[in-house]
């Protein structure tokens, strides 16, 4: 450490050791201790509910490995049999409904969500199907074409494997694999990439029905959407426009093999690891190189994502009731008032906001939602999530699947319950809802670094305030700032103040947008600006609080800021999420905000002379 200044790196000055990181870290305790907890509800079948004992039966499925042997890739051969038995387009139109519900590949998607413009009520939208590859960047860029064939072929020598377990002939293999590249070829001719997804606003595309039905002949669209919610709106929410006009490249009377030879193989891909161990192994190849992993996980750890992430809600009940201490309850909520109060000074005093638009901007906040811990109750729909315990894993999961399909459908046109979770209590992290206006904070992130009632207020600030402060600054972000108190799209800026936002958006773009990373490769500023605001406005505000502490340490309060994004990732990991995250990489988002703020250059003397030093004129502060 003596090798490293805190003036030229505080990423590198604080988090020097080979460690997984704050969240990684905190997530593996998680899962430890969940595990044991769930192993001995296993062993002595005393369950605190019945959720929990659902869990356990899974969680037992999973871990009998020789179970799933004997029944090797037949209960997958089985959902395989229906996509054979489709053979033209009027066989698709006719099964589309239960091809939803049973959660195979399709040409478009149908779902129900909030409408953007009404979040009190529920309404359809139709979405694009994904790439193999996860960003289309992938596809366009003349730099990333060698890393593009690289692992496309690792994809294809996957899903040849899996498809040698099959009844095909080593010809069909060969040209369902062929298929499948030539179908995903043109997907990624007309999907978004995830800088334009990042844009949520862009995602909203109210298009009348009638249009949408001429757009995706030679579906029968009206007669789709009739099976499946019993009735045809007249205007379903587009998420990507592009995608929608070209539609008819991808899905034709040409295309209908190459279609059913892709959804076969991502039908193969996706379940092959609810079945045997080999099989398991055998489909994560490409994900393994994707992140750079070399072993696949356990069957112990993929036992408890899988039965738990079945059951999360009350699995993070569980845990919330159990280990979530009401005196770090009571102490954060009173942390979070204390920076939402904060927050309002700031915004009551911005230098780009006129009164008009900082009253409708408190009123914002006045009126945002905090979700500490864990809910008071779960979900209804785990009450339907039962299922014939007889029965083997593979069906099982597929039951609980159609079950939960068929219950979301039911939501349309109906009031949005605005008292759900969508985090549970067990999940490391955080979020801000911009269509509920509401920031969630399970009960897993409530301890150190992020927070401890061990820790001085310093370092707390420094963690879970900051943290805090992020997801309120969502709010508030060049996604959030298009979303009102109520969460609906709808501009509640007068023009002049939202063009002095976008300039100190652009500000931020400027500052990240292309710095080179130590893994490789460069920031993408637009794609990372809405989490970059929202660090921004996290800093911002709990060195605001820090001003009024009688006791505080600044010093504290900055190396702890460091920890929390301690990551230690591999490289192929790191150049995917360059690729994919909205996020900063973790060693920008330790070492850019402080340089944005006086407090860093005098806590730590820094000068000119210093890595971590940016000039006056090149800061950037929002709120």
């Amino acid at each position: 450490m003596a090798n490293i200044r805190v003036q030229d790196d505080l990423y590198e000055y604080v988090n020097h050791r080979p460690t997984t990181g704050g969240f990684a870290t905190l997530a593996d305790d998680v899962e430890k201790l969940l595990t044991k907890d769930i192993n001995e509800m296993v062993e002595s079948g005393n369950y605190p509910n019945d959720y929990l004992r659902r869990l356990g039966i899974l969680y037992k499925k999973i871990l009998d490995v020789k179970e799933r042997k004997r029944l090797g890739i037949r209960p997958e051969l089985k959902r395989l049999n229906k996509l054979n038995k489709i053979k033209d387009i009027n066989a698709l139109n006719r099964n589309y409904k239960d091809l939803i519900l049973d959660d195979y590949s399709l040409p478009f998607y149908l779902s129900v969500d909030a409408d953007m413009k009404d979040t009190n009520v529920h309404k359809l939208y139709l979405s694009a199907p994904s790439t193999i590859l996860p960003d289309v960047t992938y596809y366009k860029e003349e730099a990333m074409a060698q890393q593009k064939e690289m692992m496309l072929g690792l994809y294809s020598q996957m899903a040849t494997s899996l498809l040698n377990e099959t009844k095909l002939s080593e010809e069909e293999v060969k040209q369902y694999v062929e298929d499948t590249l030539k179908f995903d070829a043109i997907i990624a001719t007309l999907v978004k990439s995830s800088e334009e997804e990042s844009e949520y606003a862009k995602q909203y595309n109210p298009t009348k029905t009638r249009t949408v039905a001429r757009l995706v002949k030679p579906l029968k669209f009206r007669k789709i959407v009739e099976k499946l919610v019993g009735e045809v709106p007249e205007v379903i929410i587009v998420t990507d426009s592009r995608f929608l006009k070209g539609f008819n490249t991808l899905f034709n009377e040409d295309t209908f093999v190459l279609y059913k030879h892709w959804a076969y193989v991502k039908d193969l891909i996706s379940n092959a690891k609810y079945l045997s161990e080999k099989l398991r192994e055998m489909s994560g190849t490409y994900s393994r190189a994707l992140y750079g992993i070399k072993v696949m996980t356990s069957v112990e750890r993929f036992a408890y994502n899988t039965a738990g992430g079945m059951y999360s809600e009350p699995l993070g009940l569980y845990y919330g009731e159990k280990y979530f201490g009401k005196e770090a309850k009571k102490d954060v909520e009173e942390l979070v008032h204390l920076v939402i109060n904060k927050y309002k000074e700031r915004l009551a005093n911005s230098d780009i906001l006129s009164k008009e638009t900082s009253e409708k901007a408190i009123l914002k906040l006045s009126t945002m939602r905090v979700k500490m811990g864990y809910p008071d109750k779960v979900k209804d729909r785990y009450e339907l999530m039962t299922f014939n315990e007889e029965d083997g894993l593979f069906d099982i999961l597929n039951h609980i699947s159609r079950v939960l399909n068929e219950d979301h459908f039911t939501k349309l046109n109906k009031p949005v319950n605005r008292d759900e979770w969508h985090m549970p209590g067990h999940l490391v992290n955080a979020s801000y809802n911009p269509f509920s206006n509401d920031i969630t904070f399970p009960a897993a992130i409530l301890q150190a670094p992020f927070y401890s009632i061990k820790q001085s207020r310093s370092e707390n600030l420094g963690g879970i305030g900051a943290v805090i402060g992020h997801e309120i600054s969502h709010a508030f972000d060049n996604n959030g700032a298009l979303f009102d108190e109520l969460g609906n799209l709808n501009s509640w800026w007068t023009k002049e103040d939202y063009k002095k936002f976008q300039k100190k958006t652009k500000d931020m773009i400027k500052q990240f947008d292309g710095i080179e990373l130590p893994f490789g490769g460069k920031a993408n500023g637009k794609l990372i600006v809405s989490e970059n605001i929202a660090d921004n406005g996290g800093v911002a505000v709990t060195l605001g609080i820090m001003k009024d502490l009688k006791e505080k340490s600044y010093e504290e309060y900055f190396l702890n800021w460091a920890r929390v994004w301690c990551i230690k990732a591999k490289p192929e990991y790191s150049q995917l999420l360059l690729r994919v995250d909205v996020h900063a990489p973790a060693i920008l988002r330790a070492n850019m905000q402080p340089r944005n703020f006086p407090e860093w250059y005098e806590t730590f003397k820094v000068t000119k002379k210093d890595k971590m030093y940016i000039a006056p004129n090149k800061r950037v502060v929002i709120w």
